[in-house]
């Protein structure tokens, strides 16, 4: 898969010069969709569409959890990640560190340098694990997937061949331990402020929750576009 992160190239003829050495980059070239959802609102199916409308490639739970766990694989993946990006990924980690935001084990640690490695890459699209709240603002469009608790339980108790009963304990035991999580990265899952957009997958669908989030990817791509070319013209042309 390539890369968005452009590196010094070579002289096209002649005197080809020094070998490029790796740039530190101030921001990883494309964004990612962190997705935070409530237990069976359709997070995971959501962000699989996000990633076929985008064009992205899709990081779930699992996946990431592999990552983690498999050091092989980890180590492959890490292998294909441009070392600049790897540099931007290890100076935000440090940044949250130093900014004393992690109070975390080494699991979880573990984790939070594989999100920082798949954002690095941009044009991501990631689910779960406390992503949006370790994530930059600038680069990252966060989401919130909620819908009706009914619905949540009915469709567990569907998909898990539950009792309702049953499916409403599931409902309230997988939402309370990642709440939990969260509490661990200074993370509040309800507080609809630390999040660009909430959306109600209950009564938008998953096609129509799909497309929401990319207009508001559209819409974020556009105002970077529109900072980074007044931040070039200052550069410039600097005031006298």
């Amino acid at each position: 898969m390539s890369s968005n992160t452009d590196l010094l190239a070579p002289p096209a003829h002649g005197y080809r010069g020094e070998v490029a050495q790796s740039v530190a980059i101030d921001r990883p070239s494309g964004l990612t969709v962190a997705i935070s959802r409530q237990a069976g609102a359709r997070g995971g199916t959501i962000a699989r569409k996000v990633g076929e409308l985008l064009g992205w490639q899709v990081f779930d739970s699992d996946t990431l959890d592999y990552l983690v766990d498999d050091d092989t694989a980890r180590a492959q993946f890490l292998a294909d990640i441009p070392e600049p990006a790897k540099m931007w990924a290890a100076a935000h980690l440090a940044r949250l560190q130093l900014q004393s935001k992690l109070n975390t084990d080494l699991s979880t640690t573990a984790m939070i340098e594989l999100l920082l490695a798949v954002a690095a890459r941009g044009d991501v699209v990631i689910v779960g694990r406390g992503a949006g709240h370790i994530l930059p603002i600038e680069t990252t469009v966060n989401v919130r997937v909620v819908s009706a608790l009914e619905s949540r339980i009915a469709y567990f108790a569907q998909w898990l061949r539950l009792s309702l009963e049953e499916a409403a304990v599931e409902v309230h035991a997988r939402d309370e331990r990642r709440a939990q999580f969260l509490a661990t990265l200074g993370g509040d899952p309800t507080d609809p402020t630390r999040y660009d957009m909430v959306v109600n997958a209950g009564r938008l669908g998953i096609e129509g929750t799909a497309q929401f989030i990319g207009w508001a990817v559209r819409t974020k791509q556009m105002f970077a576009e529109i900072r980074q070319s007044d931040e070039s013209r200052n550069l410039d042309h600097p005031s006298a």
